[in-house]
């Protein structure tokens, strides 16, 4: 068995990943998290809550899940969010097209369907099922429909993202912070994507969670005021240039923003936070990389986009994140949707003599002219350029009519006036953490396997920041005097809201293994000494070393050491094999 099939098997057996429905027969693309899973993703998310929320001051909003039709409008989501899709003439089995290129061409989902497809005919690439030839390559939208209400008048769609929530609500966010600045939202909760063909476990989801930032800053400093705290770190980028020569280049963020590899300074930031959040949350130093984004797969609004990218032992370096700066194209798509304004005024530090054009329209005579149109054209005519309102006649464009006014009908004139600020539509700086890659990044990048006594044992070196069981509590034997003092450590424990096994079946050194293999980091162990002598033993995870303790002392030094407060080997008196 490779890693993967170690890990999946692990996590199925011991209630981290369960395939979804299997009652049923189960569906690709949906799994469940048991009862060792589901707390284990919310210790990641909590731990990107301190990150985001707690020491970045950013407010935690919820939304739908389900949105109307004309947010995906607006986004784009519903004439441009969809995959090349190819089928196999022979057995009908239907594929990603890019995906199936993949070991050919290094970014497939740069191409157009008419280079996917020239590449698959001059490479000879089959069906992986029969060997048929694949079929012309066709789009097909990713995105759930359904209908709000009954009838199905009202057509609605599953949010493939968390993002268009923060969007939607910018103008209560924007009084929230007292229209300052820059800002930010979060969000973390449920998307949905009708994948092609989810294969890949938890890496390919048709329903996943998402943990989405959105900070709102002004387009004209993308400077931070924290850069200095990161500047120094030494992140493994992969610029495109990097890729160009096939190198991935040790560089600290201040370095890298300075050659103007990375972007500006916030981005920088967050691309370094990132880093900090990936890392504590127990992902390997060695098998993480941040890679730009190519010009050919940039986002043509984007002015910078970097992926954290993971190394897994089967499926080689997947994206886990990807930090974003997305210019103002969300708030202006919005704003040219809604019809709403989605701007912020800054202040000038000092105020500005500037010249500005003035057109009046003069609206006793359009009124009997245009009717029920004219305040449109009135507003037309208020946004024209001056060149244009000097040609004869005047022309606008109302409801999509070319409409002619006599130039005697809207008088102009360039005014002198002072201005004391500005409207602008804010920049939004965007990191975007897939929740369920990375979970199965950090079970994968924690399994190890070493052998113990001519035994193998099966180890999850899990953080404490978001493992889910904390301490296990173990009498030496399932007897009463034993297990007695034992269940009142455990409910000691537990009144300190810590996560707690209580396991008595089986030998000591087998319940040890249990834990071992599920990242349990401590186990206090109570046997005939507890009774005698008033004390105990921990035994630590990483290092199967122990040391013993008093029985008072319990709660105090299990807290203190998943603290990381207290080290190990001196918080107690050390037990020699």
């Amino acid at each position: 068995m490779d890693t993967y099939e170690k890990v999946i098997e692990l996590a199925r057996r011991r209630g981290f990943i369960w395939p979804a429905f299997e009652l049923y027969g189960g569906a690709a693309g949906f799994y469940d998290y048991g009862p060792l899973g589901a707390p284990l993703k919310r210790g990641i998310e909590d731990l990107w809550r301190g990150f985001f929320v707690i020491r970045e001051g950013f407010c935690e909003i919820e939304c739908p899940t389900i949105g109307v039709e004309e947010i995906f409008k607006a986004s784009g989501h519903l004439s441009g969010f969809s995959d090349p899709l190819t089928e196999c003439r022979e057995c009908g089995e239907i594929y990603r097209a890019d995906h199936l290129i993949k070991h050919i061409v290094e970014v497939p989902d740069a191409l157009a369907n008419e280079e996917i497809y020239r590449v698959i005919q001059e490479n000879d690439v089959f069906c992986p099922e029969c060997g048929g030839d694949l079929s012309e390559i066709y789009e097909f939208n990713l995105m759930f429909k359904t209908s709000i209400g009954p009838g199905g008048k009202q057509p609605g769609y599953l949010r493939p993202e968390t993002a268009q929530g923060m969007f939607v609500n910018f103008q209560r966010l924007l009084r929230h912070y007292r229209d300052r600045l820059p800002f930010g939202a979060v969000q973390i909760g449920k998307s949905y994507r009708n994948e092609i063909s989810p294969r890949q476990g938890v890496i390919r989801l048709r329903e996943f969670s998402q943990a989405e930032a959105e900070i709102f800053i002004n387009p004209q400093d993308k400077s931070h005021p924290r850069f200095g705290e990161v500047a120094d770190l030494v992140l493994p980028l992969r610029s495109q240039e990097a890729q160009e020569r096939g190198e991935t280049e040790e560089m600290a963020v201040g370095e890298a923003v300075a050659r103007g590899i990375i972007a500006h300074e916030t981005l920088g930031y967050y691309v370094a936070r990132t880093y900090q959040f990936l890392i504590e949350a127990g992902l390997s130093r060695d098998r993480l990389r941040f890679r730009q984004h190519k010009a050919d797969e940039m986002a043509h609004y984007a002015a910078d986009c970097w992926d954290a990218e993971a190394l897994l032992d089967r499926f080689g370096w997947i994206e886990i994140v990807g930090v974003a700066d997305r210019t103002n194209y969300d708030l202006r798509s919005h704003m040219a949707q809604s019809g709403s304004n989605l701007t912020v005024y800054l202040p000038f530090a000092e105020p500005r003599r500037e010249e500005r054009l003035v057109v009046r329209p003069d609206m006793k005579r359009l009124g009997p002219l245009y009717r029920g149109r004219a305040k449109a054209v009135a507003d037309a005519l208020t946004a024209l350029p001056m060149e244009e309102l000097k040609r004869v006649p005047v022309v606008v464009e109302v409801e999509g009519e070319r409409v002619e006014v006599d130039p005697s009908l809207v008088a102009f004139e360039m005014v002198t006036e002072e201005v004391r600020g500005e409207e602008v539509v804010p920049h939004v700086i965007e990191p975007s953490f897939g929740i369920d890659r990375i979970l199965y990044s950090v079970l994968e990048h924690s399994y190890r396997e070493e052998e113990v006594e001519g035994e193998t044992r099966a180890v999850l070196a899990l953080k404490n920041r978001v493992v889910p069981i904390q301490v296990a509590v173990l009498p030496l034997m399932d007897r009463p005097e034993l297990i007695g003092p034992a269940e009142e450590i455990a409910r000691e424990l537990r009144s300190l809201d810590l996560r707690v096994e209580y396991d008595s079946s089986g030998s000591i050194g087998r319940r040890y293994r249990r834990n071992d293999e599920v990242g349990t980091p401590y186990s206090v162990t109570v046997d005939y000494e507890t009774l005698e002598e008033g004390t105990v033993t921990i035994r630590d995870r990483d290092s199967m070393a122990q040391i013993r303790i008093a029985r008072s002392d319990v709660a105090k030094i299990v807290a203190s050491l998943l603290r990381g407060e207290a080290d190990f080997s001196g918080a107690g008196s050390p037990l020699r094999g």
